[in-house]
């Protein structure tokens, strides 16, 4: 008879937290990790073994160009910003993803996170008890590569994964669930339902010296918001949006990703994560374009437009709604692809890969230097933040490393990440960042 959302929603309330809650982040996480060398950061004097087959274009900002796989971002260049100077040195996917996600010191991959990533941080923050929207949602969440676990909360607990949103937002049959009971029948059987809960928990209630059952009638009652709330409802509705506005950001499920993600962050939620991967990626279904798995190129020929598509319209929409200020989008993924192409057998035939045994060009990991776009958040546009060398191999301009990203992230969420510290589960004090300072150019312009 117990609800199933509590455990989802048992989140502590006395949280030493910022409460500047106006402010939200927005991450697109493409994992696998994209080739920065053919989208942000070309090389086109680079000798032909480097550069790739794509030709850079101008932008709507004189002065950068990016590739012609992204035609709509090239036409609001104006709107985000590249941060094409970061570097680390964990090479493996679910290392690369703990230190991009979790600041994680470690070079080698572990199957779980030892320390909780940011937006369980932030969550773990910004928790409002009174809230009837969870304060941070993924859409296709940011959780696993293959059998590793390369986000979670770590020795915050459970309690502060997310809400996770699965399946295709474009398939007609496609709802959330738990969220937002329509009949008034199924409401008051749920109010009837957690009445008795409460009753039966009431002998267990008196006698507790923790304070733990009160914290779970809490929990109870955020959950009974989430279920009957009109609004939480509204805000995961596409149906709400015109269907021009649909088809901007894509019938497919990364535009429709990115819709709810905006649909959401305008709702009030603090922080949405979303995951670019499944059959828009081609055969491996990620952007892990290792010669054995795509053919790298015809990999981002299949996947960018829907790519584009998405970000751009996502991009454009914030800012027309006037919430470029208070929404920092992110778009990332764990490292950069080696600057030198690479050529293998195909072990497969699929989208964007040839029959097996086919010799086929890939790139494979490079840690060592990678783009981030930025847009929204009140940072200044139109600029490129740092450099690589003549190859696109190291990040040699105005370098950035985990922390520093991480801090940026913080900085905007007005999270004093510098002195703050976190309890694990032997009970001690662990920093939320070992040292890092926001970007340059990344933070908020003075109102």
């Amino acid at each position: 008879i117990g609800l199933g959302l509590p455990a989802l929603l048992r989140q502590q309330a006395a949280a030493e937290a910022s409460r500047a809650r106006a402010r939200s982040v927005l991450i697109v996480f493409l994992t696998g990790a994209a080739s920065h060398h053919d989208t942000f950061d070309m090389k086109p004097l680079a000798m032909l073994d480097y550069r790739g087959p794509f030709t850079p274009v101008d932008t709507n900002v004189p002065g950068i160009q990016i590739t012609e796989l992204y035609p709509r971002l090239s036409q609001c260049a104006d709107r985000y910003a590249l941060l094409r100077s970061v570097a680390h040195n964990a090479g493996g996917h679910p290392a690369g993803s703990l230190r991009v996600l979790g600041g994680d010191p470690a070079s080698a991959d572990k199957p779980t996170p030892t320390y909780p990533d940011w937006m369980s941080i932030a969550s773990y923050l910004r928790h409002n008890p009174a809230q009837q929207i969870p304060n941070y949602v993924a859409i296709n969440p940011v959780d696993r590569y293959d059998s590793f676990r390369i986000a979670g909360p770590a020795y915050l607990g459970p309690s502060y994964e997310p809400f996770k949103v699965t399946g295709n937002p474009d398939a007609p049959a496609f709802s959330v669930p738990n969220v937002g009971l329509k009949d008034e029948v199924g409401k008051r059987r749920l109010n009837e339902r957690s009445e008795l809960r409460r009753k039966i928990d009431r002998m267990r209630r008196d006698i507790d010296q923790t304070g733990l059952m009160r914290a779970f009638d809490n929990f109870d009652a955020q959950a009974l918001r989430l279920l009957a709330s009109p609004e939480a409802a509204r805000a995961f509705d596409l149906s709400q949006e015109p269907d021009k506005l649909r088809d901007r950001y894509g019938r497919n499920r990364w535009g429709q990703q990115c819709l709810m993600a905006r649909r959401l962050v305008e709702a009030g939620v603090d922080i949405v994560a979303t995951e670019f991967d499944g059959p828009l990626c081609g055969r491996v279904a990620n952007w892990d374009d290792h010669a054995v798995n795509h053919n790298v190129f015809e990999g981002l020929k299949h996947r960018c437009p829907f790519y584009d598509q998405a970000v751009a319209a996502l991009i454009e929409d914030l800012f027309d709604r006037g919430l470029d200020r208070r929404v920092m989008v992110v778009v990332t993924g764990e490292f950069g692809r080696t600057p030198k192409i690479s050529h293998s057998p195909s072990t497969g035939k699929g989208v964007a890969s040839a029959k097996k045994g086919t010799m086929q060009p890939g790139r494979d990991h490079w840690p060592r230097a990678t783009s981030i776009l930025f847009a929204g958040g009140g940072i200044p546009a139109g600029e490129v933040i740092g450099s690589t060398n003549s190859r696109g191999e190291d990040a040699k301009d105005r370098v950035v490393g985990r922390d520093d990203f991480l801090a940026t992230i913080y900085h905007h969420l007005e999270i004093d990440a510098d002195h703050l510290a976190l309890a694990d589960f032997a009970g001690r004090p662990i920093p939320v960042l070992a040292n890092g300072t926001p970007i340059r150019g990344l933070t908020r312009r003075r109102d």
